[in-house]
C-alpha cells in the first residue's frame, strides 16, 4: 500500500484531538514524561493542527535567519500540529512545546527536515500563540523549549527513516494498514481501529 493524500489527512485529524494526541506521545516516552500531570492528561495538552504564531518583533531579512516580517504579523508554521503544555491546576501554558510533522505524500527527505527547519527560525524569534477558540484564556507566550517529533509510515521511503536516525530526529512510524480508506467501501473498513491504546494512563 503506497501513501496517499488521506492517510494524512487522517493522522492531522486524528492528532487535533488531546486524546490521539498523548496516545501519539505514548509512542515516544521522553516527550510523554513531559506532561505536566500524568492524573490528568486531558487538561494537561493542547494540540493546535497548522498552527499560527503572531511575531511580536521587526524581522529584517538581513537577520542571520534570513526571514521577513513586520512586529504583529501572524506566520503559519509549516509543521502539521503543535502541542502545548498547560498547568492543569493554575490553567497556564508551561514552557514545553513539540511539534509534529507528519510526512507527507510526495516529500522527500531534504522538503520533511527543511519544514523543521524553518519552524525553528521562526521561533528563534519573539512570538506568542494563536490559541484555540477554547484556550484563548492562556496566555499564549513562546517558550526557548522546542522539541520535534516526525511521524513517518511504514511505507515511508528508508532513506527518509535512515535520515531521521541520522540527524537525531524522534520520529514513529504508523501502518499504513490501520487507516481507513474512506473511498473503499463500508465492509472493507469497519473492523479497523485507529489508534487504540492498549495501556491506559493510570489514574
Amino acid at each position: 500500500m503506497s501513501l496517499k493524500q488521506y492517510h494524512y489527512e487522517q493522522l492531522l485529524a486524528d492528532y487535533s484531538n488531546r486524546a490521539s494526541a498523548i496516545a501519539l506521545l505514548r509512542q515516544y516516552r521522553t516527550y510523554l514524561e513531559m506532561i505536566p500531570s500524568m492524573r490528568r492528561p486531558q487538561e494537561s495538552v493542547i494540540p493546535i493542527p497548522l498552527p499560527n504564531i503572531r511575531i511580536r518583533e521587526t524581522i529584517s531579512s538581513h537577520s542571520p535567519s534570513g526571514l521577513n516580517a513586520n512586529s504583529g504579523d501572524v506566520i503559519s508554521l509549516p509543521c502539521d500540529v503543535a502541542i502545548l503544555m498547560c498547568d492543569p491546576d493554575w490553567k497556564v501554558k508551561m514552557g514545553v512545546e513539540i511539534f509534529v510533522f507528519i510526512h507527507r505524500p510526495e516529500e522527500d527527505f531534504s522538503d520533511l527536515l527543511r519544514r523543521w527547519r524553518q519552524t525553528q527560525m521562526w521561533l528563534s524569534h519573539a512570538y506568542e500563540w494563536l490559541m484555540p477558540l477554547r484556550y484563548q484564556y492562556i496566555i499564549g507566550e513562546g517558550s526557548d523549549t522546542i522539541y520535534p517529533l516526525f511521524v513517518v509510515f511504514d511505507d515511508t521511503a528508508e532513506r527518509i527513516k535512515r535520515g531521521l536516525k541520522g540527524a537525531s530526529l524522534p520520529f514513529v512510524v504508523q501502518n499504513l494498514s490501520g487507516l481507513i480508506d474512506e473511498d473503499e467501501p463500508l465492509e472493507k473498513t469497519e473492523e479497523l481501529v485507529m489508534f487504540q491504546e492498549e495501556n491506559p494512563i493510570e489514574e
